[in-house]
């Protein structure tokens, strides 16, 4: 048994294939089904039932794939203490970003901090906060940058910043008008919302839950979601309803000739909390420390105070 057939398992279990596990690996589909057999024929036992699409473990396939998943963390553990007892940071780290924070958030800092850990191999992927709490737990991820509480006993949160949320009017609603609004005037069948999925939607739903007992309210007449807040924005700018909006993309707005479409929230204004997220057990926290610090050096201070508002909590 070697660490890399151990290695092949665990990818095989989270893909549910051969043939994407081979890909992921970087190598052939015969070489990973010739070196799990192998595994298997040492064993005396089937660790995969090859009949079900897709791929699933045996019941005891499933238990030594555990097993599996805690040596090759401890092993990861290894250079993880030679470089924590280093001075660079360096190595390799795979950050994952929710989409209602990349775009706005990314470019602010990536730059500098890419200059600044020049011996760091990083990479970066924009996913859902499921797949990036999933991400972690198979040790596919080093850490993300999510809306948090997330409350997750195996997961620790480091709080970055605590982003306010602005409304996004179209000329012909009946809130552009008003220059500030509160969430008793939000209708949530009025507002166009994210695919299920995003932790945004979830908490645009919690922010309209104070407008529930409102009579008269608007009856939806077209059923929209759209896969990302660029999709929604075009739509209010193209005079078509409301949505709302996280701070970074309302202050990249401000600068265009469509600032007029932004509304300000009266007290308490309903904000987001932004954390770093990661096993409890992870060792690379000097990566992650400087990841936090470079993120604070590049927005604004008015972000890093949790006092004014209220953050909004997730489903």
């Amino acid at each position: 048994m070697t660490l890399t057939q151990l290695k092949y398992i665990v990818a095989v279990d989270n893909y549910k294939s051969f043939a994407k596990a081979s890909k992921k690996l970087f190598i052939t589909q015969p070489t990973l089904s010739m070196q799990i057999k192998k595994l298997e024929n040492e064993l005396e036992l089937l660790l995969f039932d090859r009949t079900r699409m897709p791929v699933i473990a045996t019941d005891i396939g499933l238990k030594i794939i555990k097993q599996a998943r805690k040596i090759i963390s401890e092993s990861n553990e290894v250079f993880d203490i030679i470089n924590n007892e280093s001075n660079q940071v360096s190595g390799k780290f795979r950050l994952a970003v929710i989409p209602t924070i990349a775009p706005y958030l990314l470019p602010k800092f990536l730059k500098n901090f890419v200059e600044n850990n020049k011996e760091l191999e990083l990479t970066i992927e924009e996913l859902q906060t499921e797949q990036i709490v999933d991400g972690i737990r198979k040790d596919e991820i080093d850490a993300g940058v999510v809306a948090t509480p997330l409350s997750q006993k195996d997961i620790t949160e480091i709080p970055i910043y605590y982003e306010p949320f602005y409304a996004y009017v179209s000329q012909k609603h009946k809130l552009y008008k008003s220059d500030k609004i509160s969430g008793k005037e939000l209708d949530i069948n009025d507002i166009w919302l994210l695919k299920e999925g995003h932790c945004f939607r979830d908490q645009v739903i919690n922010i309209c839950s104070s407008s529930n007992d409102q009579p008269n309210k608007k009856k939806k007449v077209l059923n929209f979601e759209g896969a990302t807040l660029e999709t929604l924005v075009r739509m209010v700018e193209n005079s078509f309803g409301m949505t709302l909006i996280p701070y970074l993309l309302a202050k990249e707005i401000e600068s265009t000739k469509k600032h007029k479409l932004i509304k300000e929230f009266k007290n308490p204004i309903p904000k987001r909390e932004i954390s770093i997220i990661f096993q409890r057990s992870f060792l690379k926290r000097k990566i992650i420390l400087k990841i936090q610090e470079e993120i604070i050096k590049h927005i604004s201070n008015e972000l890093t105070n949790k006092k004014s508002g209220y953050v909004v909590e997730l489903y």
